[in-house]
C-alpha cells in the first residue's frame, strides 16, 4: 500500500541469548530469544497514517518516526497492521488491559530482550558503532527527529535501534515499583550520549505520549 508498511523490511534474527541489566537494582539476567523478525527501522509517520488514518506526531514529515504515540497506541497499532495483512493479531484489547497471545503470526512490540539483542547485533560493548554514525542524538540532531534509515545500519541492516526516538517495548519494567509502566530502549534525538546505549532502560506509563518515543513492530518466528 503507498506509503504503508512494507513487510519485505522485516529482518530475521536469529536465536540467542542477552544479559540485560537494570542501573537502578543492580541486577542482571539473561534471556534465550526464540528467532524473530524485527521491523529495519521505526514506524514512519506516512505508515502509521496509512493504517490508524492519521498521525499524531509533533514534528510532521512522512519519513520521520512517528511519535507522540503512547504503549496503548501502539499495541493498537500492531493489531490492526495485522488485520489489514489477514494476520491474527498478537495482542487482545480491552481497555487499558493488554494481554498477548505468543501464538498468533501478527505484528507485536519487541521483547526488550529481542530489542536488546537485535540492537547489538552480535557485539558486546555499548554501541554496535560510533555513535555519530550510527545515531540521531543530542549532538547532532538540530534538536529534532530525522527520517528513519538516514544513519548507518548495525551488521543486521537494523537502522536507528539509537537514537531519533525511543521504542516502546511489550514488557513490564518493575511491576512492584511502578506497577503498569512499560520499557523503553534505545534514546532520542534529545538525548546526551550516555542514554544512547544497547544497554540503557527507561519506563513510563502506558498511556504516556511525548515527542522523542516510538515504536517499532516485530512477528514471532522467522518468517
Amino acid at each position: 500500500m503507498a506509503g504503508g508498511f512494507e513487510p519485505e523490511r522485516m529482518i530475521a534474527i536469529a536465536s540467542g541469548a542477552v544479559t540485560l541489566h537494570d542501573r537502578r537494582t543492580r541486577r542482571r539476567w539473561t534471556v534465550e530469544v526464540a528467532p524473530y523478525s524485527l521491523a529495519a527501522s521505526p514506524v514512519t509517520q506516512a505508515q502509521y497514517a496509512a493504517v490508524a488514518g492519521s498521525s499524531p506526531s509533533d514534528a510532521p514529515g512522512d519519513a520521520l518516526p512517528v511519535e507522540c504515540v503512547s504503549w496503548l497506541d501502539a499495541a493498537g497499532f500492531c493489531n490492526a497492521l495485522s488485520a489489514r495483512e489477514g494476520l491474527a493479531p498478537a495482542y487482545a484489547l480491552a481497555g487499558d488491559a493488554v494481554s498477548w497471545e505468543p501464538s498468533a503470526d501478527g505484528y507485536r512490540l519487541p521483547t526488550e530482550a529481542e530489542w536488546e539483542h537485535a540492537c547489538r547485533a552480535g557485539t558486546a560493548g555499548p554501541r554496535y558503532g560510533a555513535l555519530d554514525e550510527i545515531a540521531w542524538f543530542r549532538d547532532n540532531s538540530a534538536d529534532r527527529p530525522h527520517a528513519v534509515g538516514g544513519k548507518r545500519p548495525n551488521a543486521w541492516g537494523l537502522h536507528d535501534m539509537l537514537g531519533n526516538v525511543w521504542e516502546w517495548c511489550w514488557d513490564v519494567y518493575d511491576a512492584e515499583v511502578y506497577g503498569d509502566y512499560r520499557v523503553l530502549r534505545g534514546g532520542g534525538w534529545s538525548d546526551p550520549e550516555w542514554s544512547c546505549r544497547a544497554g540503557v532502560r527507561r519506563r513510563s506509563h502506558p498511556t504516556f505520549r511525548i515527542e522523542d518515543v516510538g515504536f517499532r513492530v516485530a512477528r514471532s518466528g522467522s518468517s
